[in-house]
């Protein structure tokens, strides 16, 4: 059976077990652990959990569901996130394994995990979603089980709606919906009304909006330089007092400050795709096993891509790797012309992402939320 991510308050999820992120000590933590006692009935659970005694990160035991819907749960002992490099990932990868070979002891048939440690235990999320899909669908190759990950919480239910109110808005802003688009591989459907205007006009305007050719238009119009103004502003006044009280910066500083920048850049002109996002990576002081995993992008692939041996390289993975690399608008779109790929105002994915790269979040399992969100394909295969 395959694995499932599902929007849901974990303590509802009616499968033969739900996964708690449990404490080593006998206490109850914040977050999913605290939601469980208080569903479950917290007096009797802890006098369980008291009966247990102390375990170790990595470890799991099980008890009854009590007033849950699910007839067991199962406590995974979650490790504190540290640095990265004090055996975060062994201990959460346990977590998965133990929980499920418990599971499986059981005979249960259906299992409901949360995002283990992201939450109050402070794992990355990206990482522990990438950690939870491996362990699970490692499990799920040999074993006939109905896996649930479940992305929110009691407390969190509507946690992408409100981090990204204005994400409808946008959409609805941006989008000039087709009959179809087969650059993913996949069609879109005929345009629908979303917000509160109506997306997808395929003469390119829509409801409350400007048309497109006017849109573009203003967007082109060139504004005078800034050393004209400056020059203006001179003559006018004979004098820069004013200028200077206006608290802009001074024309030399920002001009020959950044010299050196335009001559680096200038210097990059001709670089295909890969040699131009392996700069933009070290020209922000990223590591490139960071930038593959906040991209949530298979660590064989971006070797392949960084070796020239991936010659042309899906669109989709290109804007994961805008994400992972923290590229700004304009160098997200240096990097996807580069590989011949624009962002399309004719694919909700492209909207969603350009959307999260302007706006400067860089987080994938959110972004991959949102596309659920709206029923376009998600970036994690389950």
């Amino acid at each position: 059976m395959p694995l499932k991510i599902v929007r849901n308050d974990i303590t509802k999820m009616e499968v033969d077990a739900v996964v708690n992120t449990a404490n080593a000590d006998v206490a109850v933590g914040r977050g999913c652990d605290a939601a469980i006692y208080d569903a479950a009935g917290f007096d009797e659970l802890f006098e369980f959990r008291k009966e247990v005694g102390p375990k170790k990160e990595g470890e799991a035991f099980i008890s009854p569901g009590f007033k849950l819907p699910a007839g067991h749960i199962i406590h995974a002992v979650s490790p504190l996130f540290i640095d990265g490099n004090s055996g975060e990932e062994e201990k959460l990868r346990k977590c998965y394994r133990n929980s499920l070979r418990l599971a499986e002891a059981e005979n249960l048939k259906s299992v409901a995990f949360p995002l283990i440690s992201t939450g109050s235990f402070g794992y990355p999320k990206a990482e522990g979603m990438r950690i939870a899909a491996d362990e699970i669908n490692a499990f799920l190759l040999t074993h006939d089980m109905l896996v649930y990950i479940v992305v929110f919480d009691s407390e969190s239910a509507d946690y992408g709606r409100k981090l990204y109110p204005d994400l409808e808005s946008y959409i609805d802003n941006n989008y000039v919906g087709t009959a179809g688009n087969a650059e993913y591989g996949y069609g879109y459907p005929e345009p629908v009304a979303m917000g509160s205007a109506v997306a997808g006009a395929t003469n390119g305007a829509a409801k409350g909006r400007k048309n497109l050719s006017v849109v573009r238009k203003e967007a082109c119009r060139p504004s005078a330089p800034f050393f004209e103004k400056r020059k203006q502003a001179s003559e006018i006044c004979e004098y820069d007092e004013l200028y200077e009280a206006s608290g802009a910066p001074d024309f030399d500083e920002l001009h020959y400050g950044h010299t050196d920048k335009i001559k680096e850049r200038l210097a990059h002109l001709s670089d295909d795709y890969v040699d131009y996002l392996m700069y933009l990576i070290n020209e922000k002081g990223l590591k490139p096993s960071d930038v593959y995993k906040d991209a949530l992008i298979d660590k064989k692939l971006f070797s392949k891509i960084k070796n020239k041996k991936d010659p042309h390289p899906e669109k989709l993975t290109l804007m994961q790797l805008c994400i992972g690399a923290k590229l700004n608008l304009d160098e997200s779109t240096d990097l996807l012309a580069r590989a011949g790929y624009a962002f399309s105002p004719c694919t909700i994915t492209d909207i969603i992402f350009k959307y999260f790269i302007e706006n400067g979040y860089y987080d994938m399992v959110d972004l991959d939320i949102e596309l659920e969100n709206h029923d376009v394909p998600c970036i994690i295969k389950i």
